[in-house]
């Protein structure tokens, strides 16, 4: 009787490791889709913004006078940070962009991309400085 009852304290302990292992296995390939995910939305806006500055210079210089834009849709219609509900389309993601205009031909552009799970807070941030390299040369 004292055998059987050694072996399922074994077993019971064996089973209880492998579930706590599977848990965190799925945990962590969560978080790491979902950083993935935001790094790809980072760069998209990154993408985004250097395109607004190769299509027209005042133009983007204007709107990067803003500072600050949620960037739900990659577009300048949403001013400000975001706000709840302001994720973008189909995801438990929010992105937002500040812009720090330097001088008349210099912008710093920070995207930072986050988001919430059971694990808490966490998100994705990439500094870049776009010029209107058209004057440049």
């Amino acid at each position: 009787m004292f055998e059987v009852i050694i072996a399922l304290a074994i077993t019971t302990v064996i089973i209880i490791a492998m579930v706590s292992l599977a848990t965190n296995t799925i945990r962590n390939t969560s978080f790491s889709r979902d950083k993935t995910l935001a790094t790809r939305y980072v760069q998209e806006a990154i993408e985004w913004s250097r395109g607004q500055r190769d299509s027209n210079w005042d133009s983007f210089y204007l709107n990067a006078g803003v500072l600050n834009y949620c960037l739900t849709d990659l577009d300048f219609s949403q001013p400000g940070n975001c706000l709840p509900g302001s994720e973008i389309p189909t995801t438990n993601f929010k992105r937002e962009v500040k812009f720090t205009p330097i001088d008349s031909e210099s912008v710093d552009t920070k995207v930072t991309v986050y988001w919430e799970d059971t694990q808490g807070y966490h998100e994705v941030i990439s500094v870049t400085s776009l010029t209107n390299w058209r004057t440049l040369f």
